[in-house]
């Protein structure tokens, strides 16, 4: 049973690497893609539920007990991430076709996406903080092949943008494990919790969190270090986009929740202090960018920073509401943002511009189009009764519950904010005068489009209006995280 844990990684590296040998063959590497990304959404499925059914499955390698060898954790909150992740994979899967050329999908589209989701599914589940950084290093390998694929000129301008800013901060990860291994002489993550309760050294310790959380801010864009993001998003091919937005900044949000709610808890007075006026400044300040232009992507774009200033008010507040919030808001962020992604990219073939200001009456020639948009809007500016509103609603909770008002103030403007720069999108873009005709084959292609979207798309509105549901288990993943020594005990079997 142990091994299962190790499927969600295996499955996507072995498909990626078969595929590149037969990257010629544009036809079959795409229909096997499609099927095996189906396959590895169903085994993931399945565990899934046996860890929801039987508690976590821990694999340790080689047979070489905890602390002493590599770690692999399926818990219930990283497979939760893991499902999610392959949910918004399948749909990226079936939705390249349509927008990526035969030339990109020759250049090894299929075996850097399948390499991009090892590398996301390794950083959930791995329990060693250095395979954290390996897989860390995966993902970001995979993503510099997909953010250049098409060479284009402005791709390779922020791509140089992107890889400098990564190698930075994993030069930084590095150093910082290697500086937190020589204070609790481990690496693996149950032990150095359970060691940092031992360490009399709680100003080293504390510098290491500090240092630590730079490294994952960097990857999650918290202000101010956010600075880089817009742009290496929005100028990909928009199923890469999609990517990008759905999981990336996901991973460093993740590592954040994990590290401070397991090892880093014995000065939360100042760590978490410092989440939360961070957490004001993300939001307020990636809205302004939202609104601040007329590109459709880039609007996009900034607004998957105000959703990490949310994520990082539960992680600060602390309480089992406000974590509760943040997984919620968590999940339902990786999913819309994958729709929002992918639906910008059918508006900018449609409209054949990412202006806004060129775009008017779209609606009258793709109202599957224009309604799904509207809809995806309420979603992400968090309106009842949808999955936005869920994770919002129990942030809020637990900010008034701790008389965090700052935060609160600042979470309802931002929304405001968020949904104003999301109806001007509809508004200009959608609404208004009809355009000229448009041509048979762009509307077919458009609607083929349009079915990976809904079915996403549906998936968020039933987290949102299926909350009775689905509440139960993230307000169990929020008490489980809220005690480290649950995790503590079943990785070292104490």
């Amino acid at each position: 049973m142990s091994n299962l844990a190790v499927l969600p990684i295996i499955l996507p590296l072995l498909a990626g690497i078969l595929l590149a040998f037969f990257h010629k063959r544009i036809k079959f590497v795409r229909i096997s893609a499609q099927v095996i990304a189906v396959i590895n959404l169903i085994v993931v499925a399945w565990i899934f539920w046996q860890v929801h059914t039987s508690g976590s499955i821990i694999l340790e390698t080689g047979d070489w007990a905890a602390p002493y060898g590599i770690v692999l954790v399926a818990d219930v909150l990283s497979i939760t991430l893991v499902l999610t992740t392959n949910i918004v994979a399948v749909a990226c899967v079936f939705y390249a076709p349509q927008t990526l050329s035969e030339k990109q999908e020759h250049y090894y589209f299929y075996s850097l996406f399948f390499l991009l989701i090892t590398g996301v599914s390794g950083a959930f589940i791995t329990g060693d903080l250095f395979n954290l950084f390996v897989f860390f290093e995966v993902l970001l390998m995979a993503s510099y092949g997909l953010i250049v694929l098409g060479n284009g000129r402005v791709q390779l301008r922020e791509s140089i943008k992107y890889v400098l800013i990564n190698l930075f901060s994993s030069m930084l990860f590095v150093t910082t494990v290697a500086f937190l291994y020589s204070v609790v002489g481990t690496v693996n993550m149950a032990q150095i919790a359970e060691r940092v309760q031992e360490v009399d050294q709680s100003g080293i310790l504390t510098t290491i969190a500090i240092l630590l959380f730079f490294v994952f801010a960097t990857k999650a864009a918290v202000f101010p270090l956010y600075y880089w993001l817009p742009s290496p998003y929005s100028v990909p091919n928009p199923v890469v986009s999609a990517l990008f937005g759905s999981l990336l900044t996901k991973v460093g949000i993740y590592s954040i929740l994990r590290v401070f709610t397991l090892i880093f808890v014995q000065n939360i007075d100042l760590t978490h202090t410092l989440f939360i006026y961070l957490a004001a400044f993300t939001m307020i300040f990636g809205v302004i960018g939202a609104m601040s232009t007329n590109n459709v992507k880039l609007i996009i774009a900034y607004n998957i920073i105000p959703a990490v200033g949310f994520m990082l008010m539960g992680i600060g507040i602390f309480t089992v509401t406000s974590v509760s919030g943040t997984i919620y808001y968590l999940i339902h962020d990786m999913v819309i943002k994958g729709v929002l992604f992918l639906l910008i990219g059918a508006i900018t073939y449609a409209s054949g511009t990412s202006d806004l200001r060129k775009m008017k009456g779209l609606i009258h020639h793709y109202p599957v189009l224009g309604w799904f948009f509207f809809v995806a809007s309420l979603v992400l500016a968090g309106l009842p009764p949808f999955s936005g509103f869920i994770g919002k609603l129990l942030l809020l909770q637990g900010g008034l519950a701790e008389e965090q008002i700052l935060i609160v103030v600042a979470a309802l403007v931002s929304s405001l904010l968020i949904l104003f720069s999301m109806i001007r999108i509809f508004v200009q873009g959608f609404w208004g005068e009809k355009g000229e005709l448009v041509k048979p084959e762009r509307k077919k292609k458009t609607t083929r489009m349009a079915w990976p979207i809904g079915l996403l798309l549906s998936l968020s509105v039933l987290l949102g209006v299926g909350a009775e549901w689905f509440y139960p288990s993230v307000e169990s993943i929020a008490q489980y995280l809220m005690d480290p020594q649950i995790y503590i005990d079943s990785v070292l079997k104490e």
